[in-house]
């Protein structure tokens, strides 16, 4: 979808107008180009429909225009914050997407550029769909909707939204790679869909395979993947907007492309859902494309652990003993518990290759989470106050929202095995703290470091503001936002 940004006073004609108008606003719109009875027929149309400018919630009618007729749609901005205006853009497009190719905006009275490219950023956000693969879908169901036209824009909208363009493509890279069936994306297509997705971007592309991870000692990793015929491929892209140096950040994303839970095999119901096991790479992989494309001046590193969880006769066991990376022994307990021994690979090989100050590790780790926190929030743990709270607010500012949990040495005994460092799991309470604190052991002394268990962020089975069902392109606005915030200065 484009957006095309116009300083003009007046909208195109041959296409539907949205105005904006602010709760308890309608009276204050201006109506010049519309005759009185016009105007009397959206008065009444607002009468009818309870419409007072609610954001999100829209009026929709054709009216008088010149010799002929338009279609107007009165799109609600409630009380004017950027949220508001972003929940009226991904409205917008949730309305009009399948009906019309093309549509004017009237962005007359935006309190500012800013909200203006919140409102376009959501709005093309809300219109991706993953329909590749749908061969009989009617027309009456397929997007038309193909350009927005954004008129009377106040001055900076074009460096504004140039800004979220960059985090909307990395979103959709994000999705393309969360939405993509197992049998299309596995460790090895994810590198190459990566590699020519960001290709021409300035990011420098290491990949290790899996001989290269045995010789540094990824065990952990690599029993992961030894039960499947699929290769285990660490990625990272490296993106040096601030000059020479190491990254000041890393950000590590869990990439299991399918799990089965291997031995301890899940139950079949809804097990094709786990394609998006893979969300925290994807999340990873789509803000370093939003960070090279808007040419952030930041050092940050994405690093994605890639395998594929399966159960056959070469699988890892119930009762296995690994040796990290890091030289850490782990007692498998569970084969599902697989996402946090992945991490502890990649987090250490992220250290010693690239010594980072600061790591964030995202992971659609637990199903405990989802028990916690819904589908509403992302979980947050941390060993560093001051790093929790810069996430917390990213979360609040970008709207993708966390919530933190508590890390103590109460919890982190409750991983301690009898024959090893540790197990891989603990009891059955406070699953997702003590996977963090299973993830805590494998960063070193100094390392600011937090971990973001998303499970139940990365796919939704509705729709939302800025997503149909399917994929929500979740962490990628956070990170860039945190990114943004606190790297940039």
């Amino acid at each position: 979808m484009t957006i095309t940004v116009s300083f003009a006073d007046a909208a195109p004609a041959d296409r539907p107008l949205a105005v904006l108008v602010q709760k308890d606003g309608l009276g204050r719109v201006a109506w010049d180009a519309a005759d009185p009875v016009a105007r009397r027929l959206v008065e009444a149309a607002a009468a009818a429909g309870r419409f007072t400018g609610e954001a999100g919630t829209a009026v929709d009618l054709v009216v008088p225009a010149g010799d002929g007729t338009r279609r107007l749609l009165l799109l609600g901005v409630g009380g004017g914050g950027e949220a508001e205006w972003e929940k009226a853009g991904g409205a917008l497009t949730a309305r009009l997407l399948t009906g019309t190719p093309a549509v004017a905006v009237d962005m007359s009275g935006a309190p500012g550029a800013g909200a203006v490219a919140r409102f376009a950023a959501a709005a093309v956000q809300r219109g991706w769909r993953h329909d590749a693969y749908c061969t009989r879908l009617p027309d009456s169901a397929k997007p038309r909707l193909t350009e927005i036209v954004l008129v009377n824009a106040p001055d900076g909208t074009e460096a504004a939204w140039g800004l979220e363009r960059a985090v909307t493509d990395g979103m959709t890279l994000t999705r393309i790679l969360v939405s993509e069936p197992p049998n299309i994306l596995y460790p090895q297509t994810f590198v190459d869909r990566v590699r020519d997705d960001v290709a021409g971007l300035g990011l420098e592309i290491t990949v290790l395979g899996e001989e290269e991870m045995r010789a540094h000692g990824m065990g952990a990793l690599l029993g992961v993947s030894q039960g499947s015929r699929r290769e285990a491929q660490l990625l990272a892209l490296r993106w040096q907007g601030a000059g020479e140096g190491d990254p000041a950040l890393a950000l590590v994303g869990k990439g299991v492309t399918f799990d089965t839970g291997g031995i301890s095999i899940k139950p079949a119901a809804g097990m094709e859902d786990m394609k998006w096991d893979m969300g925290g790479a994807g999340a990873v992989v789509g803000v370093m494309k939003a960070l090279a494309m808007r040419g952030a001046a930041a050092n940050v590193v994405g690093v994605c652990g890639l395998v594929e969880n399966m159960p056959d006769g070469d699988a890892q066991r119930p009762g296995d003993v690994v040796t990290t990376m890091s030289g850490q022994t782990v007692e498998v307990i569970n084969t599902d518990a697989e996402g946090r021994l992945v991490l502890a690979d990649a987090i250490t090989w992220t250290q010693k290759t690239f010594r980072p100050g600061t790591i964030v590790d995202l992971a659609t780790l637990t199903g405990a989470m989802i028990v916690s926190l819904g589908n509403e929030r992302g979980g947050l743990f941390a060993n560093d106050d001051a790093l929790a709270g810069d996430l917390l607010a990213a979360g609040e500012g970008s709207g993708d929202l966390l919530w933190r949990f508590p890390l103590s040495d109460t919890y982190n005994k409750l991983i301690d095995s009898p024959i090893a460092d540790m197990k891989n799991v603990g009891p059955r309470g406070a699953g997702s703290i003590t996977a963090a604190q299973f993830i805590q052991r494998f960063v070193d002394e100094g390392v600011r470091w937090a971990h973001l268990d998303v499970a139940g962020m990365v796919w939704s089975d509705k729709p939302g503001t800025h997503h149909d069902k399917g994929a929500t392109g979740y962490g990628v606005r956070l990170l860039d936002r945190f990114v943004r915030d606190n790297f940039e200065r």
